[in-house]
């Protein structure tokens, strides 16, 4: 089944054609940082306009990548939620339209579906049943999966997710839009030990993340070391180690008690904080010393693309599921209202 993927939930536009016998065939990303950087954020009005400017011709580009013609096409798979109302409803209209012209089935993708199931595009896959961290814009989850749309969820953030975190921490201290990866590259000069940053809710039972409390640190960390209102690069680079060496120890330590709790020994990242490469490393060490595994995404498909939805929808529309003409999107969307996706029900329809 050959699927185009559309994925416009924020500040990507990502389009990609996978094939459920070939593979991943082609994606293109088209990011939209420069728009927003002079804001220190995104724009939603924004960031809508510029989904309906770079749409089509990133799908004419991956069509043309491939030499697929869209008569070709099986079916189109849409990011339908959770994100910005406006930009999901820019994929959603090209997706659904599309799909109508060319008289194949359409179907709107949960987002965080996407990311939780982009390490099956990868040659080393796990099984079912793993624990995902989901550690993707605002949002931080650990999840148990037992099936595509078999999902328990185990604990999220109370308050900032970890991304969040790491971009408001790197604004206050001045660095870029947007201010997570910069903040991890001045980190690699940094003294992680210098500040004792809190790991926040580590010391109680439970998987739930609260990462509040270190912005509040980050900003009271910065005052004190501030002279005339400016901060050595040393002291930036120090309070940035510091700062992601709680996060990810943070995030180590829930992912082994969640581990031990659902004795399930397969962990996967996905997620733009997933690319984060000391969390990778971090990640990888416990489990195998737990006698489990790590899996992760490529970089490239960590962040916002449409190869994860373009797999993700594949799965379910070669089950037989698709939407009708009305276009519905859903800005909050918990993951654990998805419905199950049998194996028996995709060899049916494959």
């Amino acid at each position: 089944m050959l699927v185009l993927g559309l994925e416009t939930s924020c500040d990507e536009t990502g389009i990609a054609l996978y094939d459920t016998e070939r593979g991943l065939l082609a994606h293109e990303v088209y990011s939209q940082i420069a728009v927003h950087a002079e804001y220190g954020g995104v724009v939603p009005e924004l960031a809508s306009r510029d989904h309906v400017r770079k749409g089509l011709p990133l799908i004419r580009q991956v069509l043309g990548e491939t030499g697929v013609t869209l008569k070709q096409l099986d079916g189109i798979a849409y990011t339908s939620g959770p994100g910005l109302v406006g930009a999901l409803l820019t994929g959603a209209c090209l997706g659904r339209s599309l799909a109508w012209s060319l008289g194949i089935p359409a179907l709107g993708v949960h987002h965080m579906e996407g990311h939780l199931l982009a390490p099956m595009l990868e040659d080393e896959s796990p099984d079912f049943p793993f624990i995902a961290l989901l550690v993707s814009g605002g949002h931080t989850q650990l999840v148990q999966v037992d099936g595509i749309g078999q999902y328990s969820l185990l604990g999220e953030s109370l308050d900032d997710a970890a991304g969040e975190a790491f971009d408001k921490a790197a604004k206050m201290m001045g660095l870029p839009y947007p201010g997570g990866p910069h903040l991890s590259r001045i980190a690699e000069q940094g003294d992680a030990e210098r500040f004792k940053f809190p790991r926040p809710m580590t010391d109680r039972p439970g998987l739930d993340f609260s990462f509040s409390g270190l912005k509040t640190f980050t900003r009271t960390t910065i005052l004190d070391c501030a002279v005339d209102g400016e901060l050595a690069e040393q002291d930036k680079a120090d309070i940035a180690a510091g700062f992601q060496a709680a996060v990810v120890d943070t995030l180590l330590i829930k992912c082994r008690r969640a581990m031990e709790q659902t004795g399930v020994n397969r962990l996967i990242i996905a997620g733009g904080v997933g690319a984060n490469r000391s969390l990778r490393e971090r990640l990888k060490a416990m489990a195998e010393k737990q006698g489990g595994k790590v899996f992760y995404p490529r970089p490239e498909l960590c962040t916002d693309n449409g190869a994860m939805i373009a797999y993700a929808g594949a799965q379910r529309l070669r089950a037989g599921e698709q939407v009708g003409l009305a276009v519905a999107c859903v800005p909050r969307w918990p993951l654990t209202q998805l419905t199950a996706v049998t194996a028996t029900a995709v060899s049916e329809n494959g």
